[in-house]
């Protein structure tokens, strides 16, 4: 029977949801909390795709032994404005989390720092981790692989990941004293995440045909046939020239793997991806000192005449949806409860 409606959650509600869910599953308390707060901010700013439905993903990464679910991320300092993380197979944001403080620092001692995540598994959107950064004044790249899903254009077979970048940059307060949230964007350098066509299929909602194509090389609105064949890159050669990018920074750059590498590595377990992530920090002190202030006022010129004309800036429909969202909580469909739930019952 297939449930119908939707279900309400708090953000504190989902958030215990999640973690319960991922215990139940066999990850430790601390990978646990960080994943959840992962995929309740997803959940809190209108990125469902990457929200509670990735429980479904994480669960069956765990399950089919993709992840280490106790792993312990072990931090190191290769070079002085270097940080690494082996995260020792687990999945990236507890990683992510304990070299945090180590790159912040160093950012702010060199002017510019980076942080390689090695060994680590990923099913996550970038933009939390830069804007984690960005609330703390500094600039942020971030650049992940993922599997082989996605074909370059003018090709019809997966090489390239979906490929996400993600950027983040600190602003200051509003002249009343009201924070500003840091400007952010995280988009995948395919035509859409891998998680929006599982969604439709599992809607039964036909695609676009500028998605994808089936196994045999032909475009298709059918989204398992995508799913089993070929993504598309976005913006035609420009998309597929920044997934080859992300690919050589988050891959051979930091001695990881390729898309390919990550997919042959899943020996067809159907696990999320495995392989690295690098992120670059910036601390504009470093290059304007005294000026930090009058430089930052000049973007905020720039953001001005965006939003002064009508357009929108990128990130800014996620910050409508987290500010609904912390007065109403989140809903996810009945159904998609429905199959949570089934998790939990098999993990208790």
């Amino acid at each position: 029977m297939t449930a119908t409606g939707e279900i309400a959650f708090s953000l504190e509600e989902a958030d215990a949801f999640a973690r319960k869910v991922l215990v139940a599953c066999g990850l430790a308390a601390d990978h646990a909390a960080a994943v959840a707060q992962t995929m309740v901010s997803g959940e809190r700013d209108g990125c469902t795709s990457h929200g509670l439905y990735r429980l479904l993903v994480a669960a069956n990464s765990v399950a089919r032994g993709v992840v280490v679910p106790d792993a312990v991320p072990e931090v190191s300092e290769p070079a002085k404005a270097l940080v690494k993380v082996d995260g020792k197979g687990g999945f990236a944001q507890l990683p992510f989390e304990r070299g945090m403080p180590l790159l912040v620092e160093k950012a702010r001692t060199y002017g510019i720092a980076a942080m390689a995540l090695n060994n680590v598994v990923h099913f996550a959107a970038l933009w939390p981790e830069v804007e984690a950064l960005a609330e703390q004044g500094l600039v942020a790249l971030a650049f992940t692989p993922s599997h082989a899903w996605v074909a370059p254009e003018g090709g019809t077979k997966p090489v390239f990941g979906t490929n996400p970048i993600a950027f983040g940059w600190p602003r200051p307060a509003h002249p009343d004293g009201r924070n500003r949230a840091p400007f952010v964007f995280d988009f995948a350098t395919s035509a859409v995440a891998r998680g929006e066509i599982e969604l439709h299929r599992r809607a039964g909602k036909a695609i676009p045909p500028d998605w994808g194509y089936d196994a045999d090389g032909r475009p298709s609105t059918d989204a398992k046939a995508v799913l089993d064949g070929a993504m598309r890159t976005f913006g035609s050669h420009k998309g597929s020239a920044l997934a080859a990018m992300v690919e050589l920074l988050a891959g051979p750059l930091i001695g990881d793997m390729t898309s390919a590498e990550s997919l042959a590595a899943d020996e067809g377990r159907g696990g999320s991806p495995i392989g690295g992530e690098l992120i670059v920090v910036i601390d504009p002190a470093g290059f304007l000192g005294d000026s930090l202030n009058e430089y930052l006022k000049r973007a905020e010129t720039m953001f001005e005449t965006i939003e002064g004309q009508g357009a929108r800036l990128p990130g800014s429909r996620r910050l409508l949806a987290r500010a609904r969202s912390q007065l109403e909580g989140v809903r996810i469909p009945a159904q998609l409860h429905a199959d949570i739930l089934e998790i939990l019952e098999r993990g208790n």
